[in-house]
């Protein structure tokens, strides 16, 4: 649905769409009870059909609402339009980057950069915790950094809403699952310190440029939370401190229990950690559950007296028993030899397991690295995928990475094969939003190139044509051309108060608008003036746009003339019509022609007769005209009305001593 334009909750204007995500739609909008611009976030259709979410939602957003802090973004509001069925959020706007468009184009960041950040996400969450909301979703796409640094965590309490009443019903987990807590991806209870994973794993990007575990789908991903040890952030970039480095460790830690309990406790380690980057104060839970502990040391007089007492037990044992010390002995010399013999063949085997070079098989064919890997009694796990980079039949890379060191004989290498670039059939794209599109080209491994134009049919977002024709068969990293609608093309609206109605809908029309007019009566105003129009001036608005003028058109009373010819008077004498006679020989009376022109048009004409004294014609209408009289071919006279300035049933005469005006 287009809602640009639109006004909703009878105050906020849509202005133009800023933002799309799994969840919603975000606008910037105006705000036109408080004259402010504000973002308004609009939830898709799919989240509004279940009315157990729905309430939750109001619930969970009023809530978020009242949090107020320098590090969440404010909302303002929250409603339902039912003539659309649309459920918004209105929320402060705020110009800036998302966090992940930050390192999408810087990559890692520095650590001093990404532990001030860390520290303004934990501030939120400390404030937020308390008042006993927990965000859910903490991933950078809902971390905006304003142009001043300042960090904003959006769409608080609303992940908890999407959670709690969608996954039954559209059989999906909300969120980004490279961001989750074990808990989350195993559906269980969240809390606060499920949050806490979370800004681990964000303060992991930030710091290395990738998330800790990526996979080819969502599940594999959800598992590698639940199953495997991401490796240390240190491991990727050897300039993170160690302190750094724990705390993200720390804070990733799979049971709950041993991560950080509060924002409160993490928020202290950040601190400390910018004082005293490399200092030893981040307590890790060990694997066994226990901690580490300081211990007092042991005095040289306890060492003494156990020494005194074991030498005293042994004494008395092998007294009382001298076969078994004879045993002993021999025994001895048993384990002595055995000892020897080991220690002289690990010595020949080069230790107890056997180690070999690691071997470097990127960019070898299989049968190479094969035959390498039988050379050095190494295992091989082979997995073919496209690539347009890489020779068909070669290696991409290998797990583990090849490294400068020694690995154990037996060890097995994983290796992703290629098998060349990936062809298919191009779909068609015309008429698919650009993000499905999108979608659809990263899962072909080929390259959308956009490129943008007006369309007064297509929607704004969506491909009108593509350069490569449906069916084509292309592979991996071929680029496609795609045009976008960016809908419309706009005008700027001029302004045409105070103009005729011909001067201002010529001005309108020229401006590429399609202008109607209506007409209203105001005495206080100019006559035939524009006094509005439906669209404010220097709006920009669609090309062809209808756009409604009201000019001002003052109703005024009609009044009746009276229009009276003398013609006796004005022939007289010179009547030049011949006399005739009948068959019974009387005179006739003589007649003369009498015409009446208004304004240039006919309105009369009639064989009038001389001796009559007047011929008289009953006009009625409004304003100015002006009237000819012509009798026969020797009088002409015209006059200039002014009706509306006339008495009612005003004679006008014309008579042998009118002159026109």
């Amino acid at each position: 649905m287009n809602l640009i334009g639109k006004i909703i909750g009878n105050r906020y204007e849509i202005l133009e769409e800023v933002g799309l995500g799994g969840m919603a739609t975000v606008y910037k909008a105006k705000d036109h009870v408080l004259n402010r611009l504000v973002a308004v976030k609009v939830l898709k259709d799919e989240f509004t059909t279940d009315a157990e979410f729905v309430k939750r939602f109001n619930t969970e957003a009023q809530a978020a609402a009242s949090l107020s802090h320098p590090n969440i973004v404010s909302i303002y509001d929250v409603g339902h339009e039912d003539e659309n069925n649309l459920y918004y959020i209105v929320m402060e706007l705020i110009q800036g980057k998302t966090l992940k468009e930050i390192i999408n184009s810087e990559g890692k960041l520095s650590w001093k950069w990404a532990v001030n950040i860390a520290m303004q996400i934990a501030s939120a969450l400390e404030m937020a915790h308390k008042r006993g909301i927990v965000h859910r979703d903490i991933k950078p796409h809902n971390i905006i950094i304003t142009e001043d640094g300042i960090a904003k965590v959006t769409d608080f309490g609303i992940a908890k809403a999407v959670s709690n009443s969608t996954i039954t019903a559209f059989g999906t987990t909300i969120g980004s699952v490279h961001y989750f807590s074990p808990e989350q991806a195993k559906g269980g209870f969240t809390d606060a310190k499920s949050d806490l994973y979370s800004l681990g794993v964000v303060m992991y990007e930030m710091l290395t440029g990738k998330v800790p575990f990526d996979a080819d789908t969502p599940v594999s991903v959800a598992l590698k939370h639940m199953q495997e040890d991401p490796k240390e952030p240190v491991e990727l970039n050897e300039e993170i401190p160690s302190a750094v480095n724990q705390i993200v460790v720390k804070a990733m830690q799979k049971e709950p229990t041993a991560r950080y309990q509060t924002a409160t406790e993490m928020l202290h380690d950040l601190g400390k950690a910018l004082k005293d980057p490399d200092g030893d104060f981040v307590i890790i839970e060990n694997k066994d559950g226990g901690y580490t502990r300081v211990m007092q040391a042991i005095s040289d007089d306890q060492i003494n007296e156990d020494k005194k007492e074991t030498v005293k037990t042994k004494t008395n044992f092998f007294t009382e028993h001298p076969k078994t010390k004879i045993a002993i002995i021999v025994l001895g010399l048993i384990l002595l030899f055995v000892i020897v013999f080991l220690i002289t063949k690990i010595a020949i085997d080069g230790g107890i397991t056997k180690k070999v070079d690691m071997p470097n098989f990127v960019g070898k064919t299989l049968e190479e690295a094969q035959s390498i890997a039988d050379e050095l009694d190494l295992k091989l796990e082979t997995e073919e995928v496209a690539s347009s980079e890489v020779e068909e039949g070669k290696v991409i890379s290998q797990d583990p990475e090849y490294k400068e060191e020694k690995i154990e004989a037996g060890s097995t290498i994983k290796l992703k094969i290629s098998k060349g670039p990936e062809t298919a059939e191009l779909p068609k794209f015309e008429g698919m939003k650009i993000e499905e599109a999108r979608e659809t080209a990263e899962a072909m491994g080929i390259t959308l190139k956009e490129e943008t134009e007006n369309s007064d049919k297509i929607e704004q977002g969506y491909i009108i044509r593509q350069d490569t024709a449906v069916g084509t068969l292309v592979k991996s990293g071929d680029t496609v051309t795609v045009h976008v609608s960016s809908g419309a093309e706009k005008v700027r609206v001029p302004t045409v108060l105070g103009m005729d109605e011909g001067t201002a809908t010529a001005t309108l029309k020229n401006a590429g608008l399609n202008p109607t007019v209506k007409y209203e009566s105001h005495e206080d105003k100019e006559d035939g003036k524009v006094i509005s129009q439906s669209i404010e001036e220097n709006t920009e608005t669609a090309k062809n746009s209808a756009i409604e003028i009201v000019v001002n058109k003052i109703e005024k009373e009609e009044k009746t003339i009276r229009i009276s010819v003398n013609v006796k008077s004005i022939v007289g004498n010179n009547l030049q019509n011949t006399n005739s006679t009948n068959e019974a020989g009387n005179t006739q009376n003589d007649t003369v022609n009498v015409t009446i022109l208004i304004d240039g048009l006919e309105r009369t004409q009639e064989n009038v007769k001389v001796n009559n004294s007047a011929y008289v014609y009953t006009y009625k209408s409004t304003g100015t005209h002006e009237i000819t009289v012509k009798v026969g071919s020797s009088y002409t006279k015209t006059r200039r009305i002014n009706f509306d300035e006339s008495e009612n049933n005003r004679q006008v005469i014309f008579d042998n001593n009118t002159t026109s005006d």
